[in-house]
């Protein structure tokens, strides 16, 4: 792993679970990423699989990768934004990151932002929103979530003191 990446670039898994291919939210998330991927980055692909017989959304995207070969960096582990941001930080660190590029969805970007810089407060974090179709399901689920975010933090933050992922 590099040990002074100029920029850590997180792409944020989206599924819906019900398929085993990448959900067109996540491709056009990791689209937007490889649009902004350049030399000297590392590209953090970040999600789960709610069914544990089916692969992971982040290695799902580590296969479909469009960008240029370079280091990607897969957490299959993280099921929800908060243990997105609380596993980027630790990679962010880990590689001494001075700036972190979230790639999200329009419609996500509020509540990813404040988890990420929050988990980050050293570091420059910029949030993207991917090209995605966004429904006012969507954006009510966005709202709905937001309240959770102090706890959803102090889950992230008392899980990455002690080694593991919120649950």
């Amino acid at each position: 792993m590099p040990s002074s990446a100029r920029r850590l670039i997180v792409v944020l898994g989206y599924s819906d679970g019900r398929s085993t291919e990448l959900h067109p939210i996540c491709v056009a998330r990791l689209e937007r990423a490889a649009t902004l991927a350049g030399d000297g980055d590392v590209v953090l692909l970040s999600g789960w699989s709610r069914d544990p017989g089916r692969l992971p959304e982040a290695e799902l995207m580590r296969r479909a990768w469009p960008g240029v070969p370079g280091t990607l960096l897969s957490d299959p582990d993280a099921r929800i934004t908060a243990e997105n941001a609380a596993n980027a930080a630790a990679h962010a660190r880990e590689l001494g990151a001075r700036e972190v590029v979230v790639v999200t969805s329009s419609w996500h970007r509020a509540r990813a932002g404040v988890l990420f810089r929050s988990l980050l407060p050293e570091v420059r974090v910029s949030v993207v929103g991917a090209r995605t179709q966004g429904s006012p399901r969507l954006y009510l689920r966005e709202a709905a979530l937001f309240p959770l975010v102090p706890i959803q933090l102090r889950m992230a933050r008392r899980a990455s003191r002690s080694g593991g992922a919120a649950s």
